[in-house]
Order: C-alpha cells, then structure tokens, then sequence
C-alpha cells in the first residue's frame, strides 16, 4: 500500500509514530560511572569523562549548593537525563562510590 493511498484519517497516527520515538529518545535518563575532572562553579557543570569522551554535565539548581563536595578524581555514579544534542545532559542523582564527600549521595532535592 502506498502512503498516498492512506485515508487521511491515517495521517496524524503515521506523524505520532514517526515523532514519538524521536522525543522519547531525547528525555533518556542515563548513568555514567565516570571519575570528577573538573568542577565548574560559575557555569553549574561538572567535567566527567567515559571511555569513549570527555563532556560537561549540568547540575540543577538544588545541587548547586553542594557540587563542591564533590571529590575530585573520586569516582561517581551519576544519573543524568538526556536532553539532545543542544543541552547538557541534566544530573538527576549522584552517588559518590570513591573518595571523601559530605555529599555522598544527591536524590535530586537534598545530599544525604
């Protein structure tokens, strides 16, 4: 059956199923076990690499307050949501699996 041979009806089911997973893609939460490189008070980011790259992450604004308890070069389990191409991946939680922190543990409003 070709598409133009669709009734019209069918249209705007076709666009959801074509659009659908495009934006359920950029809303994926992912984890990253990476060690703390860098962090970047002024800009609200965390320099993390993987073993394919080195990227900044964001942190929301109820982890600002405790970013700096952060150990450097300490390994991190982060959970981030993936937010596309043209934004920083968003920290979700983080949980400090190396190294001294007062925060070893962020659920996303408060370290504990």
């Amino acid at each position: 059956m070709r598409l133009r041979q669709l009734p019209s009806h069918y249209l705007p089911l076709l666009l959801c199923a074509v659009t659908l997973p495009t934006t359920q893609a950029l809303a994926e939460d992912r984890s990253f076990y990476s060690p703390v490189i860098y962090i970047d008070t002024e800009q609200s980011q965390i320099l993390i690499s993987t073993s394919a790259s080195v990227f900044y992450i964001e942190v929301p604004d109820a982890g600002k307050p405790h970013m700096e308890k952060l150990p450097i070069s300490g390994l991190v389990d982060f959970v981030v949501e993936m937010r596309g191409e043209d934004q920083r991946p968003l920290i979700k939680t983080w949980k400090v699996k190396s190294g001294e922190s007062t925060c070893m543990y962020f659920d996303g409003k408060e370290c504990k």
